[in-house]
C-alpha cells in the first residue's frame, strides 16, 4: 500500500508538470504539494489500514474543497 502512495505521487507530479507547462501555476503548485505529501507518506511505512483511512480522508477533503470552490468561489454561470 505504501507503494501505491508513491505511484499517486508520480501521477500528481505528471499532472503538476503538465499544468505548469500549460500556464496554470496555481494548479501546478497545488499538485506539487500533493506530490510531496504522497511521496513522504509513501515512505513512512504505515499499516494498510492507516493508508486506507488517510486516502479516504484525502478523498473527502478534496471533494468538499472542489464542491466549495465550484459553488461558492466560481459563482453562478448564468
Amino acid at each position: 500500500m505504501a507503494r501505491m502512495f508513491r505511484v499517486l505521487g508520480f501521477w500528481t507530479l505528471v499532472i503538476a508538470l503538465m499544468s505548469f507547462a500549460g500556464g496554470m501555476t496555481e494548479m501546478a503548485l497545488l499538485f506539487f504539494a500533493q506530490t510531496v505529501a504522497f511521496v513522504l507518506l509513501g515512505y513512512l511505512n504505515f499499516s494498510e489500514r492507516t493508508y486506507i483511512l488517510m486516502f479516504w480522508g484525502y478523498m473527502v477533503l478534496s471533494f468538499v474543497g472542489f464542491t466549495y470552490w465550484s459553488v461558492f468561489v466560481m459563482g453562478n454561470p448564468f
